[in-house]
């Protein structure tokens, strides 16, 4: 099978190029000999099969991030049939670097001017054929974003690939020395190009760009504008999400009851419970806000690929850098929104390593999709919906407000004097069918990956429900209740009951199931019975507690072993959860006792 390597600088559209040659069937490749994963996927190019790697977003071979590291290892280490340089056309002038690089070491390649498009509205012209015949490469002007080019490319891949069968696919020797030697020349190298091959306007004509800067960046607006665009969107969120989850929730329910209940009733009544109360009843609840889930990464797809979230990684650092921070951490802890697993592992991008360590510590408070379940839940149980979306988005300022805490309490330990080299990309506009797919995309991807979590939590909670046999389900005898009353001496002052202390406990697992779980132990599937039951058995206070606690304790397993593995230290893992849970058990205490003697 051949390889072909995927090289390009950031905010190139590299992955959208990566996702459109590969429709969104990547999967996770672990390499011999780096410390990283790397998104690969298999592809058919007229029958031939291929091996499509993506590597990190890097500005320089011989740059000293993590990131360049990994990828100088990859190609010392990989023999790679053709490599795919992706580089953004408007910015030609900075973005050639990569190019030259791969022709001094001498690797067959295949130059794609990404953003062609708005290369042309910018006023930016590129002689390609000129271009390619100093590279000694194909040069493809295309545009990702809209389809446009992507036929040639893979003929031109699929050409370049036969050209090459006959020849065993090598790896260049010594890659650092190499680019080294050459290093004096590629400042000159890359201005003679540029003079040659790219007309550049003598005055930018994206004006749209700056009069939305004149705003969204303003000193004084910039910051407010950006808060009130995240409320509206948490509210939004909120009001279209929840009818969608509670009708699902609903079909989900008649369906355990008219088909599956039936269908089950010859089997022995334990087994029909642990399927049907246990199983369908915890993955039902989960699914039944996946809708939820894809509005969640649909909005936030729509934030990134416009160009605002590099925006507020701007409006941010100034406030960042107080705290021993930048406006990547920022940035970082907003993609932990979705998932904090993929931010954690995004602080490679940052070289000093007490910025990278304090930015680990403070993205687990992200609140990601899987705790955003439990929090609409709660939400639409304990408040009305005027103001649902808003109790949301103040669980969020909550935990910025937790991660700047954080900071500012461990800068001292963890210091930093890294500067910050920000480029704002231009505004656009993203596409319906891009952010339909990347939604899916993300949607899939969180359900295969926490699916085995889910499974193995709701069956938990169910035998704990109903052990021994013979005792009442969830009932203090059984081994739930008897779990949750040895919490008390601990959670009783922050409001936490056996029953909800069950649902954290697993909930350390993985918080997708802490709403399976709450589902097991009340022994309701349908969100609106659900949201009843723990309407009756749980107080307004309690609620604002709980979705406290689950905010701020440990966000999963899977976040402590990437702490790990990306801090390669167990005293900082260890400090990051004891942490979590100190200030989670705190913030919760000061809520529920201050609401209690209020009301």
């Amino acid at each position: 099978m051949s390889t072909i390597a995927v090289l390009g600088m950031p905010n190139t559209g590299k992955s959208t190029l990566f996702n459109r040659l590969t429709g969104h069937h990547a999967h996770i490749g672990n390499w011999p000999g780096l410390t990283v994963d790397l998104m690969q996927a298999d592809l058919q190019l007229s029958g031939r099969n291929v091996q499509l790697v993506d590597l990190p977003g890097i500005y320089d071979l011989r740059g000293h991030s993590d990131d360049e590291a990994v990828v100088r290892r990859f190609l010392e280490q990989t023999p790679v049939d053709l490599v795919l340089v992706v580089l953004n056309a408007s910015q030609l002038d900075r973005q050639l670097r990569l190019a030259l690089q791969v022709q001094q070491l001498g690797l067959p390649a295949v130059v794609a001017l990404n953003m062609a498009d708005e290369a042309a509205r910018f006023g930016v012209s590129i002689n390609a054929e000129t271009l390619s015949a100093a590279l000694g490469q194909p040069v493809l002007p295309l545009s990702a974003k809209y389809r446009q080019g992507l036929e040639t490319l893979q003929h031109t891949l699929l050409t370049q690939l036969d050209t090459r069968a006959e020849h065993t696919a090598e790896v260049p020797q010594q890659l650092e020395e190499r680019l080294a030697a050459a290093d004096a020349d590629l400042d000159g190298a890359m201005a003679d190009l540029v003079q040659r091959c790219v007309t550049l306007p003598g005055r930018w004509r994206d004006s749209r760009s700056r009069r939305l800067d004149a705003v969204l960046l303003h000193p004084l607006l910039g910051l407010p504008l950006f808060f009130l665009a995240m409320a509206l969107m948490f509210q939004g969120i909120y009001a279209i999400g929840v009818p969608v989850q509670e009708a699902l929730g609903g079909l989900l329910d008649q369906f355990g009851q008219l088909v599956l209940k039936p269908l089950l009733a010859p089997l022995p009544a334990l087994l029909q419970g642990f399927l049907l109360e246990g199983l369908y009843q915890g993955l039902g609840t989960v699914m039944a806000f996946l809708p939820v889930i894809a509005l969640f990464f649909l909005a936030m797809g729509v934030v990134e690929d416009s160009g605002y979230l590099s925006r507020a990684a701007y409006l941010m650092d100034a406030f960042m850098e107080r705290i021993g921070l930048d406006g990547r951490s920022f940035v970082l802890s907003l993609m932990g929104f979705g998932c904090n697993v993929p931010a954690i592992m995004g602080t490679r991008v940052m070289r000093d390593r007490g910025l990278r360590l304090l930015s680990m510590l403070i993205i687990p408070f992200s609140l990601c999709s899987a705790r955003l379940n439990v929090f609409l839940f709660m939400a639409a149980v304990f408040f009305p919906p005027r103001i649902g979306g808003l109790v949301i988005f103040g669980l969020y300022l909550t935990s910025f407000g937790a991660a700047m805490l954080t900071a500012l309490l461990f800068r001292g330990r963890f210091p930093s004097n890294e500067p910050l080299v920000l480029e704002l990309p231009p505004y656009r506009l993203p596409t319906a069918g891009q952010m339909l797919s990347r939604a899916w995309s993300e949607v899939k991807h969180f359900w295969l990956w926490s699916r085995r979590f889910i499974v193995f939590g709701v069956v938990a909670v169910w035998l704990l429900n109903n052990l021994p046999v013979g005792v009442e389900p969830a009932s203090s005898a059984s081994l739930a209740g008897q779990l949750g009353s040895l919490t008390q001496p601990l959670l009783a002052p922050i409001g936490i009951n056996p029953k909800l202390a069950v649902a954290l406990l697993f909930g350390f697992i993985a918080k997708e199931i802490v709403l399976g779980g709450l589902a097991v132990i009340y022994g309701q599937a349908d969100p609106a019975a659900l949201s009843r039951a723990i309407a009756s058995d749980v107080s307004w206070p309690q609620a604002v507690s709980f979705m406290l606690f689950t905010l701020l304790y440990t966000p999963c397993l899977s976040t402590v072993a990437v702490i790990r593995s990306e801090s390669k230290k167990l005293s900082f893992t260890l400090l990051s959860v004891a942490w979590s849970l100190l200030l989670a058990w705190l913030v919760s205490f000061v809520a529920f006792q201050t609401i209690t003697r209020l009301s």
